[in-house]
């Protein structure tokens, strides 16, 4: 049983987790030594884009900032995520906070991939209005490019587009180290007095 399986970050083996796995030869995400978290990021996609399996790095990509979020002590975290009354949307991560809750949408690349990341913020500050919803990537170029629309407002679900190859990565990490998440309490959808 792999190290992603044994933390309960996956569920079961898959050519993912085993590709995962495998990236760092002879170490666990555990053991892996790190200076800051673009660097875990960093050793990881290095070894991933060396591994010639393109149509895994979305995949992939989770797993390295869900072992991220592990090692940093950022926990817990729910992964493919669905909020009540947030329908139709799987949040790649979230930390779940109740005055404010944490959405990461994890993209590799963002081509017209921001949009949808922005619709689902959206759709969860309708029910949290406070939630922060943050779009995590490995694409500099469109990261930057993407980033001025937040102040013009084009973007308005997202606070922040987060280049993984910057030192923005480390202080989101630093950020969220600042809040205690729990786990989701469960609720009624209606209360009152009932009459049957």
């Amino acid at each position: 049983m792999g190290e992603l399986v044994k933390q309960g970050i996956a569920r079961n083996e898959s050519a993912t987790t085993m590709l995962f796995d495998s990236l760092i030869e002879g170490k666990s995400f555990m053991t892996v030594k790190y200076n800051t978290p673009k660097d875990y990021i960093k050793r990881y996609w290095t070894a991933l884009e060396k591994s010639n399996k393109p149509t895994l790095h979305g995949n992939v990509f989770e797993y390295i900032i869900y072992t991220l979020l592990f090692r940093e002590g950022i926990k817990p975290f729910y992964t493919q995520a669905q909020v009540a009354f947030v329908p139709n949307v799987n949040f790649d991560a979230l930390l779940y906070c109740q005055s404010a809750p944490v959405s990461l949408s994890l993209k590799t690349s963002l081509r017209e991939r921001y949009k949808q990341a922005d619709l689902e913020a959206i759709a969860l500050k309708y029910v949290h209005r406070r939630a922060k919803c943050y779009l995590l990537t490995m694409d500099t170029k469109e990261a930057n490019a993407q980033k001025s629309k937040i102040l013009s407002g084009e973007i308005i679900g997202l606070d922040e587009i987060i280049d993984c190859n910057s030192d923005d990565i480390d202080n989101l990490i630093d950020n969220l180290k600042k809040t205690n998440y729990t786990t989701s309490t469960k609720i009624d959808v209606v209360q009152g007095n009932l009459i049957k």
